[in-house]
């Protein structure tokens, strides 16, 4: 899917933003729409839903962001006595554990410095924290909850569609399903219908000889020579 910038930004600065955006949330949701358009997802209530994740996680700035507090009072704000790390909330999603941490390094393969389970701060990297979004909100890395659970052929839940990321369905579910429906509008509004691929034109000639030689052409099984000699 491609996504026309101008009418989405149009759309989504009035609701949810409530009418302005500053250059960092532009910049952010722009990081994000790349990784949707660069990705496999054909269900575009998918893309809303975690827009509206991100909006409600990173406190509206659509940056991948530090928890506030850092996690203090909470087991995973801890450092880790082996890897020196602590786990509290980075990124889009704000990953938490360091269990999540390392699922997501395995899956999305990294290595090195951009090892999250032993360099943390790596989820704060715009394109790691976009493909950890898109990757665990499909997958179900965080609550064993996917999207596809929520949204499919017979089922649009995005109230329910909470528990993907946190149990706290009863007191936000409602609030971040209304920053879907804002985010669904302005996708829809904003995609750019590509047309089929061409097909490859079918070219046949034929040549038959009663006396004559006759020659006929036909493109695409229309006839657009006909001659003889």
């Amino acid at each position: 899917m491609k996504f026309d910038r101008k009418i989405y930004f149009d759309a989504v600065r009035q609701k949810p933003f409530g009418g302005s955006l500053d250059q960092d949330q532009v910049d952010g949701q722009n990081a994000i729409l790349e990784v949707f358009e660069a990705s496999e997802v054909e269900d575009i209530r998918w893309f809303a839903y975690m827009l509206a994740t991100t909006y409600h996680e990173t406190a509206q700035t659509m940056l991948p962001i530090s928890e506030y507090g850092h996690g203090e009072g909470h087991p995973y704000g801890e450092q880790d006595p082996e890897t020196g790390q602590t786990y509290y909330g980075r990124g889009y999603v704000q990953l938490t554990w360091r269990e999540n941490y390392a699922r997501a390094t395995q899956e999305l393969g990294l290595e090195g410095d951009d090892d999250l389970e032993w360099h943390a701060g790596q989820a704060l990297d715009r394109e790691i924290a976009g493909v950890i979004l898109v990757g665990g909100m499909v997958e179900g890395w965080f609550t064993g909850k996917s999207l596809e659970q929520y949204f499919n052929d017979t089922l649009d839940d995005p109230v329910n569609a909470r528990a993907i990321i946190n149990a706290d369905v009863s007191t936000m579910g409602k609030t971040i399903a209304g920053y879907h429906q804002s985010f669904l509008d302005a996708l829809e509004a904003a995609l750019i219908e590509e047309p089929d691929p061409a097909e490859e034109p079918t070219i046949d000639i034929a040549l038959t000889t009663t006396g004559r030689v006759t020659v006929s052409v036909t493109l695409n099984g229309e006839p657009i020579l006909a001659a003889g000699v």
